[in-house]
């Protein structure tokens, strides 16, 4: 019979699993030459989709708690949260090393022409304290303050929904999409801050 741990433990590795099913997806399509005639563009848009869509994921296991009232989602938090900042690196790297060609002057004139691409940058600024500091020794070590440092994931939640919205010039549908999951997924972080809240005072 497994045990509890070794069952998390899988659960865990086949997590990671499927999160990578993607990258070696798009990784097969672009050594194929499946990605249309800009390539590096629908590669670029596809790793950021990927980094949105696990971020959202992860931001999503405490609404789940609080609905099931079980702890067992936050135990995957972490991983969902490094699947994250794995893809938003890839999409950062693509667009840096393989659309701009690490050349600084056409960054400086890309920002100029799609200020957009700071709203981008800053969201990814805002997830590498997080991976960093992920692991459960740093959550000891900073202690209170690791809460807090991890509070900016909704910020950069919100800065990544903006990025793609800001982006899309004609089907904004899906960005908007997205949105409307974080507003969802913040509303019930805020509902249950509330309740707490009204639940302290009735016992002063």
């Amino acid at each position: 019979m497994i045990s509890a741990r070794n069952k998390t433990r899988l659960l865990k590795a086949l997590l990671i699993f499927l999160g990578l099913v993607p990258f070696w997806l798009l990784l097969y399509a672009m050594l194929t030459d499946q990605l249309g005639a800009n390539a590096i563009q629908t590669l670029h848009f596809r790793l950021g989709d990927w980094a949105l869509r696990f971020l959202l994921l992860g931001l999503a296991l405490t609404p789940i708690k609080i609905i099931t009232q079980q702890a067992w989602p936050l135990r995957y938090r972490r991983i969902l949260g490094l699947l994250a900042f794995f893809y938003a690196s890839l999409h950062v790297l693509v667009y840096v090393a393989l659309d701009l060609s690490w050349s600084w002057t056409a960054f400086i004139d890309e920002v100029s022409k799609s200020p957009y691409i700071l709203l981008g940058l800053l969201t990814y600024v805002l997830l590498v304290p997080l991976a960093i500091t992920s692991t459960k020794a740093m959550q000891k070590r900073l202690a209170r303050r690791w809460l807090v440092l991890h509070s900016l994931v909704y910020v950069a939640a919100l800065t990544a929904c903006l990025h793609y919205l800001w982006l899309v010039k004609l089907d904004i549908s899906q960005p908007l999409l997205y949105l409307g999951l974080l507003g969802i997924l913040l509303a019930v972080r805020v509902d249950r801050f509330n309740r707490n809240r009204s639940v302290g005072r009735l016992k002063h």
